[in-house]
Order: C-alpha cells, then structure tokens, then sequence
C-alpha cells in the first residue's frame, strides 16, 4: 500500500462510519484510547463507533510509516480532529496494519495519547 492510500485508509477509520469500521478492523484488534475502558478490543470498539459521533474533520502532521515487514505497516502521527459540538482533540496515535491478500487491508492496533496541555506560568 503506498503512503498516499495508508493516509486516506486511516483517515476514513476518523471520519466513516461504523460500517467502514467494522470492514476495517481486525478481529484480532487490540486499542488503548483515552477515554473508558481505555483497553479494548476490536469487537468493544466497532460497538463503542456505533454509538459515538464520527469526526467531520481530522488532519494528520509528523507523520511517520514504517514497514517492517511484508505485509506489515506501522504508522504514527499527531491527529487535530473536530466535529460539531467538540473542537480541539489533538492525540499522538499509532495504528499497525496488516495484509490478509492482495489490498486488503485491517488494523490490528491502534493507540492514541492525549497531547499534554501546556499553560504559561
């Protein structure tokens, strides 16, 4: 998968719907995200996107892929997201794809920090 398509495939895990979700990710999944049960599996969050609000927007900066691997893609980046009612999530993530055949794609891991709130003294 060329860097072009891993972006767009990641973006539409932060903008599509449950449907897009579900298609995407593996069942063997495993998830630490910010918010309870903070770890989780694949399972736990397709049904947790079912009943969550999807971002409109999400814009991806210090972006880095690596493949160890054939078959193998392990990216990290800082995510800006908003939607209507919730503006200024910004979390550090990391997402590991892996090839089942011929560009077909899931995410088998998938990690977001919170970006630390800084303040002037």
């Amino acid at each position: 998968m060329d860097d072009t398509r891993v972006w767009a495939f990641e973006e539409s895990l932060w903008t599509g719907d449950a449907d897009q979700y579900h298609t995407l990710i593996d069942d063997e999944c495993v998830m630490v995200l910010p918010e309870q049960p903070f770890v989780m599996t694949g399972a736990q969050a397709i049904e947790a996107v079912a009943d969550t609000p999807r971002w409109s927007e999400v814009r991806f900066s210090e972006q880095q892929i690596m493949r160890p691997q054939e078959g193998l893609i392990a990216i990290a980046y800082k995510a800006e997201a908003s939607r209507e009612g919730a503006t200024g999530y910004t979390a550090y993530c990391t997402t590991t794809m892996r090839r089942l055949e011929h560009e077909e794609w899931r995410v088998v891991q998938h990690q977001q920090t919170l970006a630390p709130v800084t303040g002037g003294a």
